[in-house]
């Protein structure tokens, strides 16, 4: 299956509205990628998205990429280094099991917008909305393959 027709369009748009009513609470930038395939380790493989499309550039160097690899079958959250400098070590465990839950019954869009929730709520004790915040990411959903 494509990457782009791994959610409807209904379900993007979704998605895309929990990132940006997310990000109203804080100065994170969130976003969601979506593969194909993932060959090797998830989080490796993150990592390089979160690069890619440039996520360690954001100013406060707080954000956080959720990555699903949709024929693969897996996924991984990862967060920037000023978010890793702050957290607790096991800080997107809770998320992660909370988004499996929905994978496991099929209810992917569900668990991709859970753990938007989830991560925003999160971000806000960290990194707070500004009034002078601007959005540095996009909150469109990015694909490949």
């Amino acid at each position: 299956m494509k990457a782009s027709e791994f959610l409807t369009k209904e379900e993007q748009e979704k998605i895309v509205c929990a990132i940006k009513n997310a990000e109203l609470g804080t100065s994170g930038e969130i976003r969601v990628h979506i593969d194909e395939t993932c060959k090797g380790n998830p989080r490796r493989n993150a990592e390089k998205v979160f690069r890619l499309i440039g996520m360690d550039k954001t100013a406060a160097r707080n954000g956080v990429l959720i990555y699903i690899a949709c024929d693969s079958k897996v996924f991984a959250i990862i967060g920037d280094k000023g978010i890793n400098d702050v957290v607790p070590e096991h800080f997107w465990e809770d998320i992660i099991a909370a988004m499996g839950a929905h994978f496991t019954k099929g209810r992917f869009a569900d668990g991709i917008i859970e753990a938007v929730e989830m991560t925003g709520e999160k971000l806000k004790s960290y990194f707070p909305y500004k009034s002078d915040d601007i959005n540095e990411q996009s909150d469109e959903i990015s694909f490949n393959g």
